[in-house]
């Protein structure tokens, strides 16, 4: 006879990964000012600092800040001298995430830059910066145009994570084929798939690729 159990996967691990008082924080202020809650989940946050760490990534880049938790999780990874730049589209948005990362300590180690993402890519191209970490978690039809720039900013062994590669069940459903959709269908591949890359998918909580640049 199979036990069944009151909790889910993402239920029990988020409990034994007891999220602090300011990410905690972070979460309670977006749904008060009722901003989308699509932070990225308790356990890939977690990843995601650890990720950095490993890396050693000296230069983050963020695409899509919100209210800054993934902010956090990506900066508690970098050393003293490691910075993040984070493109955000609102500036009230990326205004909250500021603040909370001047709470988490690490206000001096992030710049914002406000606009359509698409429109600050590329001028870090022209300005030839480079990249050794990337954390893709913004309007989805624009995955693989995100994919392709950071291709392009990344310095040898970078790695690109992108969150919610299974669009809470959509990308899994035949029936489902809008724009957004197959963007992320295309991108889950060519982090796979893609010759420049090493890549793999995770599908707990709404799924997260993670690839390294060759």
């Amino acid at each position: 006879m199979t036990e069944h159990s009151p909790y889910n996967a993402e239920q029990y691990m988020d409990e034994l990964l007891q999220e602090d008082p300011l990410l905690i924080q972070i979460k309670q202020t977006i749904r008060e000012k009722g901003m989308p809650e699509v932070s990225v989940a308790p356990g890939y946050g977690r990843l995601l600092t650890m990720l950095v760490q490993l890396s050693r990534a000296e230069q983050v880049l963020e695409i899509g800040a919100l209210g800054g938790y993934s902010g956090v999780c990506l900066g508690r990874g970098l050393t003293s001298t490691g910075a993040i730049t984070s493109l955000e589209l609102q500036a009230d948005y990326a205004a909250l995430a500021q603040q909370h990362m001047t709470l988490a300590g690490l206000g001096e180690q992030v710049e914002y830059r406000i606009g359509e993402a698409i429109h600050s890519l590329e001028q870090l191209k022209q300005e030839g910066r480079q990249f050794d970490f990337f954390f893709i978690d913004a309007d989805k039809g624009n995955y693989l145009n995100y994919l392709e720039y950071a291709i392009t900013l990344a310095r040898p062994g970078a790695i690109i994570a992108g969150d919610n590669l299974l669009l809470r069940g959509r990308t899994l459903n035949p029936d489902k084929n809008g724009p957004a959709v197959q963007a992320v269908r295309e991108f889950n591949h060519r982090m796979v798939t893609d010759p420049r890359l090493t890549g793999t998918l995770l599908p707990a909580y709404d799924g997260l690729a993670l690839a390294m640049v060759k």
